[in-house]
């Protein structure tokens, strides 16, 4: 007598194959860590979310860590000892603070400026085109007090690393991601200001283990590289052919590539996360910058979740949340629900019923621009999502795709 077995499923981009839900929050198994990018090729693996014995992921565990282990009198005195150390005594820049003037960057900026007496520099990567709300907060961050480098990357050439890695990656964003990750570092060793500070710690997202939360720096493979660029790659495609194959030149790529491990030789990088030192809660930061910095929420509900106030300056955005809803099952609703649920906002079944009802929206609001911008049409546009479908996480009915494990399909069957 035989044995039916059902088939086993490819599962792209090194992820897990068994989809898995925290029991606390909505985040899934399916979520890849940040990682140093520029390694990325196609179809790379990727580490994922990790899940404890009781099925729980690190970001809640973490968020746990916060609310009951961590003592934020104590992490405060921290924060001053470091400022201490590196205020300037004549009111020149004694920090960098990278961001967009959004809620995050915006907190950040002002706390150390006006609270801590800091001279924060603040350095922004522009967005591929910016939205108007978008334009409105850069602006209104810095006429509220803010010395600003706006760092604009050729046009060309960030078009077609753009259009190369939506082809390649389904990561439209990530030459944006690199070009904003090393920004202020670059702008700090250009001026010889050693302390960078971003706002929220990437902690906050969950990390392998909570020894690593623990540390109030970051590792600075996240930043650099040995400098070989024949196995360096910039959206799927090596630095050689980017060089060979499309007529670029180093000069082109500098903005999107990492520091050396020998440029960092001798500049004593001091990289800290203010999220480490003051207990992280979104809706409250958000709260500060309106209050503070002029900051404004979108005036209508973000495509794809329910918010309106994160994630707000670039007309591409909604497609970095899109295409990661394609590749893993997760979208910008979910991370929203997740961190919402985390900071006691939401309740899991609230969160829960939040991702049924948004998560996966289309971004149709700039859908055109897009296609424009990357200079592909709407035919490339679904084969190159429909081809990026993993298998174990993809199936079709009826000629429609869905999605085969989600969140709320087990509430669905009760």
């Amino acid at each position: 007598m035989s044995v039916r077995t059902e088939p086993i499923l490819e599962a792209k981009y090194g992820l897990p194959s068994e989809v898995r839900f925290c029991r606390k929050c909505v985040l899934s198994n399916q979520r890849p860590q940040p990682t140093g990018e520029f390694k990325f090729q196609k179809n790379s693996a990727k580490e994922t979310t990790f899940f404890d014995e009781e099925g729980i992921c690190t970001a809640c565990r973490y968020a746990e860590l916060k609310d009951n282990e961590i003592d934020w009198r104590q992490r405060e005195k921290e924060l001053i000892e470091l400022c201490d150390q590196h205020r300037s005594r004549d009111g020149s820049y004694d920090c960098i603070v990278p961001g967009s003037g959004g809620k995050d960057s915006g907190f950040t900026a002002h706390v150390l400026k006006h609270k801590y007496g800091m001279h924060p520099l603040t350095v922004t990567w522009a967005p591929h085109t910016y939205t108007e709300i978008g334009w409105k907060n850069f602006q209104s961050w810095i006429h509220n007090g803010f010395d600003n480098f706006l760092i604009t990357p050729n046009g060309r050439v960030h078009r077609l690393l753009t259009k190369l890695a939506f082809e390649n990656l389904l990561h439209p964003f990530q030459p944006f991601v690199l070009g904003q990750r090393f920004a202020g570092l670059r702008m700090a060793m250009k001026f010889n200001i050693p302390l960078v500070f971003h706002g929220e710690s990437p902690f906050e997202y969950g990390s392998k283990t909570l020894e690593e939360a623990k540390q109030r720096g970051f590792q600075k493979r996240y930043f650099c590289s040995d400098g070989n660029l024949d196995t360096t790659y910039l959206s799927g495609v090596s630095v050689p052919d980017l060089l060979g194959m499309y007529g670029l030149d180093r000069s082109d790529l500098s903005l999107y590539l990492p520091v050396t491990e020998e440029e960092l030789q001798d500049f004593p990088l001091e990289y800290h996360f203010l999220g480490y030192y003051i207990k992280w809660d979104p809706q409250e930061i958000y709260y500060y910058a309106v209050e503070h910095t002029g900051f404004e929420a979108n005036p209508e509900r973000t495509e794809g979740t329910y918010s309106k106030y994160a994630s707000l300056d670039d007309r591409i955005d909604g497609f970095n949340f899109y295409t990661s809803f394609i590749k893993f099952g997760l979208g910008r609703a979910t991370m929203d629900a997740a961190h919402e649920i985390r900071n006691h906002k939401i309740t899991r079944p609230e969160g829960v019923a939040l991702v049924k009802r948004y998560d996966g929206e289309f971004p149709r609001k700039y859908f055109k621009e897009m296609l424009e911008y990357m200079e592909i049409s709407e035919s490339r546009f679904w084969e190159c999502i429909d081809t990026a479908r993993s298998p174990h996480l993809w199936k079709q009915e009826v000629g429609e795709w869905k999605l085969r494990h989600a969140v709320h399909y087990e509430q669905d069957q009760l």
